[in-house]
């Protein structure tokens, strides 16, 4: 297959298309073969497609947009995998390049990458299943394995140099990267990359989890009289991929599909869908940043247009209540899982768009307006720490630490979200509630708790689902905000 230019976005995406087909179908006939034992020992590969655009000049961009054009004169290019996946995505890139560079075009063609047979597969394929283990054995010597050497993050850590020759990079990620994603999407949360929506909220109890469920399924069961409901959300996915459609809209309702796991994944995932992708997701992260960082270092391929953090913490102030919100305008990073990657020196920014619509959302689902909404909210510094057991330590450490940075709450996931919602540009926010205030006595305890849960949960998960329909009537062109674009930016959102 050769290189093609073109100025038309949907036939760049074809030709994409078209080349990524053949070779992922020739690897897929090639494996068939060799479990069958009809192939000798020759060696199979394929390559993912490639775009490039070479500019000479500036940009005609919209100041306003943070993506969409290429920043200095060259060459840039990146691998695309699954154009089936990401069709909206790329023809808004590729629509985008082109009309802030009306000189250029768009070269598409086959790269020197290779397309290791696992993602060729897809994540519904069990490779080893069928193999025996002579034919495992077998298997890299006939074709190419995922290589960590094409997947780092470098391009986003904001740390990759350019060699003589090289083209710059048009994109975040390289499409092994990608694919690597796609597939521990689906080992972590059960559910495939596709049914993922574009907002995306993490929790770390069960208990919203199941209140989101009742309330999915509830909003898609068959009404007398149209709602909201009917005209938005078309389907709910849960772990297994198991589908329940929207009983109001005839054109997508059919049978329930998915199989429910023996046992759940380790970080579940449950997609409220919309038809265009706006719908939501929420995550049940599980305890600790290092889950946290996990399961964001994968959904950032998605490029989702915002993440939300809705958790418990602790509150630090005495004229804090049990219940009470606490919007984050600040974090302490105490977590230690992006230091490396996103050095502590650097800001972690509270992005407005999103500040504001969280503010909002308390209100309309509280009632409290104006200055009564600091009857049951404030905002502050909350501190993301590693140790369950903080308040374990000698006191005058975390009392100090805390009095110091004027936080006004702590837990374990927020900043480690919204440090890699910064490192991945994604917008972000945190909305958390005060479950417990150990350095006022009131430590967290099994009675407690049972009532605190049963009097806030379905509040709080309502303000985040209201949260994100408020982000959402924005648009993406607004949630995207500059803050978290550098001014050696790659041109892909």
């Amino acid at each position: 297959m050769t290189t093609r230019g073109f100025r038309d976005p949907e036939k760049a995406w074809n030709w994409v298309n078209e080349i990524y087909t053949a070779n992922t179908n020739y690897l897929r006939a090639a494996f068939e073969l060799f479990g069958r034992g009809k192939m000798d020992e020759t060696r199979i590969r394929a390559n993912y497609p490639y775009i490039s655009i070479t500019t000479t000049k500036g940009p005609s961009v919209d100041n306003r947009l943070s993506y969409g054009f290429i920043w200095r004169p060259g060459t840039y290019s990146t691998t695309l995998t699954r154009p089936d996946l990401y069709k909206q995505y790329y023809l808004e890139q590729f629509t985008l390049l082109l009309t802030n560079h009306p000189q250029s075009e768009l070269e598409v063609g086959v790269s020197e990458l290779p397309i290791p047979l696992h993602f060729a597969l897809g994540d519904k394929f069990h490779l080893e299943r069928d193999l025996t283990a002579e034919h495992i054995a077998e298997l890299p010597l006939i074709f190419d394995q995922p290589d960590l050497a094409t997947m780092d993050d470098t391009i986003p850590n904001g740390t990759h140099m350019v060699r003589p020759g090289e083209p710059a990079p048009l994109a975040l990620f390289t499409a092994q990267r990608v694919d690597l994603s796609l597939q521990r999407l689906k080992h972590y949360t059960g559910t495939s990359a596709e049914h993922f929506q574009k907002f995306v909220l993490f929790t770390n109890y069960q208990f919203y989890v199941d209140e989101f469920i009742r309330d999915s399924h509830a909003l898609l069961a068959k009404q007398d009289g149209k709602t909201a409901a009917a005209d938005d959300y078309c389907a709910f996915v849960e772990p297994g991929n198991v589908i329940t459609y929207n009983q109001n809209m005839p054109e997508v309702t059919g049978e329930a599909q998915g199989q429910k796991p023996p046992r759940l994944p380790q970080m579940p995932a449950y997609h409220l869908k919309r038809k265009d992708g706006t719908g939501i997701t929420l995550i049940n992260i599980g305890v600790g940043p290092s889950n946290a960082k996990t399961i964001t270092d994968h959904v950032a391929v998605l490029r989702s247009h915002t993440w939300l953090m809705l958790g418990h913490c602790a509150g630090l102030r005495n004229s804090q209540k049990l219940g009470d919100y606490v919007l984050s305008h600040g974090y302490v990073r105490d977590d230690g899982v992006l230091d490396d990657a996103v050095p502590i020196w650097v800001p972690i920014p509270a992005l407005s768009e999103v500040q504001v619509a969280l503010e909002q959302a308390v209100a309309d689902v509280t009632g409290f307006k104006g200055y009564d909404l600091k009857k049951i909210m404030r905002t502050g510094t909350v501190a993301t720490v590693s140790d369950r057991n903080w308040e374990l330590w000698e006191q005058s450490v975390p009392v100090q630490r805390l009095s110091q940075c004027r936080a006004v709450a702590l837990d374990m996931e927020s900043a480690t979200i919204c440090t890699n919602g910064f490192r991945f540009r994604v917008p972000y926010g945190t909305l958390l509630c005060v479950s417990d205030k150990p350095l006022h006595g009131q430590l967290k305890l099994p009675g407690m708790a049972d009532t605190f849960y049963r009097e806030r949960v379905d509040q709080h998960l309502k303000i985040g689902v209201l949260t994100m329909e408020k982000i959402r009537a924005m648009g993406p062109g607004r949630m995207h905000s500059r803050k978290l674009r550098s001014f050696t930016e790659v041109a892909f959102l």
